[in-house]
This record gives structure tokens, C-alpha cells and sequence, in this order.
């Protein structure tokens, strides 16, 4: 039987403080997911979870997002081996984002780049213009490698 979620409250004090977990998922049916590695706590992406996608990853205990390029459930790991195993989940305070500590299996990265954080760049200004610089040029593994598998 596949987990379910009830309806948001209206009422303030019970999405804020009752025992239920009722996410409220946007207009499209989704959810923002932030999430950091459980060992040190480094933001590592943020990605967006459908009904499925969370309760599959409240069930298995491995992240599943829904991907809005592909438009479909993804298995986060499932190509490059980076499985990331939740050991904790958490929301916020009305219940519209949560917060996955997660740990990484395989070459210990997230990115689809190989670094092991999405966020490897810092936001900056030159000469009047926003600009972007790698912060984090480490590779864990050779994407090209790892995704022509597929």
C-alpha cells in the first residue's frame, strides 16, 4: 500500500505544530527539497519532489525527485551509482519545502558534473556585471564516463 498525505490545514497552529505531516505541494504538484550531507552538513542541491517522489523516498529511504526537464520520476543515483540514502527528513514551518540529510554512496557526489555539491560556484560582480567563479573544481568522477553507461 503506497503512503498517502492528507490535505494541508487551514488552521495555522495545527500545520505549525500538530503531529500530522501534510506538505503542501505548489500548483504543480510539487515540493522544494533541500539537501545537505548528513556527515557535515554541506549543501549539496536542491531539487523538487512530487507525492510519488516523496513518499517513495519516505518508504525506500533513498531520494527520489521528480524531474521537470524529463518530466517524470528520478531515482537519484540510479545512473551514476551516488544512491543518497536519507537518514533524516524535516520540514518547515508551513510545510511547503523539506530538508533531506542525506549520504552519498558511490563516488560520494551529487552533481551530474562530478563535483560533489550542485553549488561549486560563487556569485560575484566585475566590473558592474554578475559573474560566476568555480570554487570547487574537484571531480569525483568523469561524467562522460559515468553517463555514457546509459
Amino acid at each position: 500500500m503506497a503512503l498517502t498525505f492528507d490535505a494541508p490545514s487551514e488552521n495555522k497552529a495545527v500545520l505549525e505544530t500538530g503531529p500530522a505531516f501534510t506538505p503542501r505541494f505548489d500548483e504543480k504538484g510539487l515540493i522544494t527539497a533541500v539537501v545537505t550531507d548528513a556527515r557535515d552538513g554541506e549543501l549539496l542541491m536542491v531539487a523538487y519532489m512530487n507525492a510519488e517522489a516523496l513518499a517513495l523516498t519516505i518508504e525506500t529511504g533513498v531520494a527520489h525527485y521528480y524531474s521537470r526537464s524529463r518530466k517524470g520520476l528520478w531515482k537519484k543515483g540510479e545512473s551514476s551509482g551516488n544512491l543518497q540514502t536519507v537518514q533524516e527528513i524535516r520540514t518547515d514551518c508551513d510545510q511547503d519545502a523539506v530538508w533531506l540529510k542525506v549520504s552519498v554512496a558511490g563516488h560520494d557526489a551529487t552533481c551530474h558534473t562530478g563535483r560533489r555539491s550542485c553549488f561549486y560556484r560563487k556569485v560575484g560582480v566585475e566590473e558592474g556585471k554578475a559573474t560566476v567563479t568555480i570554487t570547487d573544481n574537484h571531480r569525483h568522477f568523469d561524467p562522460a564516463t559515468v553517463y555514457s553507461k546509459n
